[in-house]
């Protein structure tokens, strides 16, 4: 099942209707061979309903329509400009920016895709027109629009928290802990920050070696004009973007609301942030709430998909099998995760995050949970796992964002060279989370004591 899963996903047939359908088929099959009880499908009205009544997913499509609105309110524009003028002066300075940019929109939109081809058409011919090495400004760019990953409240924090939560409590249920604690999409939230951040200043020092190393590749800006008004430029373009990140995030890792709640606030400030800015008609208001629903559409579909799959696979004994293979590696759990984690990283070719979400953790995660793996360690992990994958060549989504976007004089092999480092730097953030787990629990620990 799975792998006929993966080979009609190559032909580019819908995520959502290829999940479906060859469950379906094999369910078929099964029936007619005795081999599968129809029975078990009886379930399936239940699950659906489960995941139309599950109040955290009502964060999904709020979270969209917040970093939509966000986006085509031009805010992204101009944090890259104001910001460009406040570091262009410095070697490396617009770079600087890309990065700082990068996190705020991670914050505010977490859509990897927006980020990534926002950056790539706003600053990106600035850098080449500055002198800016072409490859490490793609590179950049790349990087920067992948936080949207990790740094919360990104979507895909708030899907893997709802996966991994539900995954957690089936394994304590496995090991006959009948009062199962839980894991909710604010631990995850609170455990992503330091990861997170500690990327980003990598990214920075990273950027700072460079322009000292090769001063030629990362240029100064010559100022053109002494402008008395730049301070209230930058106060007008990043308090309003970071006071809506600190309420909507502040709020939930807080503990004073729930990411549901959050995540009303958000979209609500967002659509203020909008007017303000002079940004909101009804036009942009028709492209936000049809982008939104287009999203949110295709994560639900892909969700319906995902649990019809896990229910025909369990059916066939497929998590039995998976359990029994991870259980008995030479090397016990430091294996079971090495291959778990390589199995996600070379799927994050041809799947996106929210299948791998949906279709993946919700068979290895209860195998690894009863193993001992602490649940927002590994979410974090996954994710940035995910990320990494992104922006790994050939087939990184990140590379294909900003490939279609790019001026002509980018070509595949800035593109490829340009990233390498980035994902160096993601390999060792993901060594680092590995040996020291206490990065990704202390906060959320704290939080809840």
């Amino acid at each position: 099942m799975f792998l006929v899963v993966i080979c009609v996903l190559m032909t580019g047939y819908p995520v959502a209707f290829t999940l479906a359908g060859v469950s379906l088929l094999f369910a078929l099959i099964g029936t007619f061979l005795s081999g599968f009880d129809g029975a078990l499908m009886h379930a399936l009205p239940s699950r659906l309903f489960g995941i139309m009544t599950n109040e955290t997913l009502v964060a999904v499509p709020l979270f969209v329509f917040m970093g939509v609105t966000l986006e085509r309110s031009k805010i992204a524009e101009q944090l890259l400009e104001t910001m460009g003028e406040l570091f262009g002066t410095l070697r490396g300075g617009l770079a600087y920016s890309v990065v700082i940019v990068g996190m705020l929109l991670a914050a505010s939109t977490g859509i990897v895709g927006a980020t990534v081809v926002t950056m790539g058409l706003l600053s990106l011919p600035t850098m080449l027109k500055k002198n800016y090495d072409p490859a490490l400004s793609s590179g950049i760019i790349c990087a920067s629009g992948t936080l949207g990953q990790i740094i919360p409240p990104s979507i895909i924090l708030v899907l893997l928290g709802d996966v991994i939560s539900t995954a957690y409590q089936q394994s304590q249920l496995d090991q006959g802990i009948f009062s199962p604690s839980t894991v909710s999409v604010g631990d995850l939230f609170a455990g992503a920050l330091i990861p997170g951040l500690l990327l980003v200043t990598l990214y920075i020092v990273y950027i700072f070696f460079v322009s000292i190393v090769r001063p030629q590749h990362l240029p100064a800006i010559s100022p053109t004009s002494t402008d008395s008004k730049l301070g209230w430029r930058i106060l007008r373009s990043l308090v309003p973007p970071m006071s809506l990140i600190f309420v909507v995030l502040g709020s939930i890792i807080g503990g004073l609301a729930t990411p549901t709640e959050a995540s009303s606030v958000g979209a609500t400030g967002a659509l203020i942030l909008a007017l303000l800015n002079k940004q909101l008609n009804l036009e942009c208001l028709k492209s936000v709430v049809r982008r939104t629903t287009h999203v949110t559409c295709m994560v639900f579909a892909i969700f319906i998909g995902a649990s019809l799959f896990s229910l025909v696979f369990r059916a066939y004994g497929g998590d039995e099998a998976v359990h029994n293979f991870l259980t008995q590696l030479p090397g016990g759990l430091f294996t079971a995760l090495v291959i778990v984690m390589a199995l996600m990283f070379v799927l994050g070719f041809v799947l996106d995050f929210i299948e791998i979400t949906f279709v993946v953790v919700p068979i290895v995660g209860p195998i690894l949970l009863s193993m001992g793996v602490d649940p927002i360690w590994l979410g974090i992990m996954i994710a940035l796992n995910l990320q990494t994958s992104f922006l790994t060549p050939p087939f990184g989504f990140a590379l294909f964002y900003l490939r279609g976007v790019a001026p002509k004089s980018i070509n595949t092999y800035h593109l490829y060279k340009g990233v390498l480092p980035f994902i160096g730097i993601q390999l060792m953030v993901l060594m680092i989370i590995a040996k020291w787990p206490e990065l990704t629990t202390w906060l959320p620990e704290s939080l809840n004591n």
